[in-house]
């Protein structure tokens, strides 16, 4: 397979030599750092050194395993896949559930495990396609995320996380609720909340009413609920 960048740097850069070894621990630390730096910046669990570690690990152990395969004819990549094995483990724990039933952390897991399929390609010496992957994973990380948000605040369907003072307020929500035009989907009480002194319910809900769908967001929604008198604490779930 023709790699233009290869083509670019020279035939040193093909093969398995000291340049093209030092280059490619190079540019993993390098691409470790970027995406390092955007999850610290966003203080998120995993941050700098942690990518720099998961994009060096797999660009080395995909180097090592080529380098078995070269000298000791082995056709096996154990190193590499040990490594991704380990990888998708530590992105698996980096996933929490927080008492509002929210799932936290699962785009920092995520980005572990893209870093360290993007170190496996490098190890490889595939340059196109590191530096294209890479590409599309910042933008996915630092574009999408603004995207993302304006669909969800203004889909059909959404849920919330509701603290009321007295469950005997849930019956004057629910009919609250309906007046708005909106349907409620699915009530669930939260048990984390337990001898709290508040009544804690995760809500599904669905926007029927025409004139909501095409003026309001989730946001002026939940604002408009959180100023009911019984309603101690209200927002959005992000799933």
């Amino acid at each position: 397979m023709s790699d233009p960048i290869v083509a670019l740097l020279g035939p040193w850069a093909r093969g398995l030599n000291t340049s093209s070894i030092i280059f490619r621990i190079f540019f993993a630390v390098v691409l470790g750092t970027i995406v390092g730096w955007e999850r610290t910046n966003k203080r998120h669990s995993a941050g700098l050194r942690t990518f720099i570690l998961v994009s060096l690990t797999t660009t080395i152990g995909m180097m090592l395993d080529q380098y078995l395969s070269e000298v000791y004819n082995a056709d096996m990549f154990i190193i590499s896949g040990s490594s991704l094995i380990c990888l998708a483990i530590l992105s698996v724990n980096t996933m929490v559930y927080s008492s509002r039933n929210q799932i936290k952390g699962l785009t920092t897991s995520v980005g572990l495990l893209t870093c360290g399929v993007i170190g496996l390609s490098l190890g490889c010496g595939l340059y196109f396609v590191t530096v294209t992957a890479f590409v599309l994973f910042m933008i996915s990380l630092s574009v999408f995320p603004t995207l993302e948000s304006f669909l969800k605040n203004r889909s059909n369907h959404f849920e919330i996380h509701l603290e009321l003072t007295d469950s005997r307020y849930l019956q004057n929500f629910v009919t609250t609720i309906r007046r708005l035009g909106l349907i409620i989907d699915d009530i669930e009480m939260n048990p984390a909340y337990a001898n709290s002194g508040l009544s804690v319910y995760s809500i599904s809900i669905s926007i029927s009413n025409d004139e909501l769908k095409k003026y309001k967001t989730h946001e002026e929604i939940i604002q408009a609920l959180s100023t009911l008198d019984y309603v101690y604490h209200i927002e959005e779930m992000i799933i």
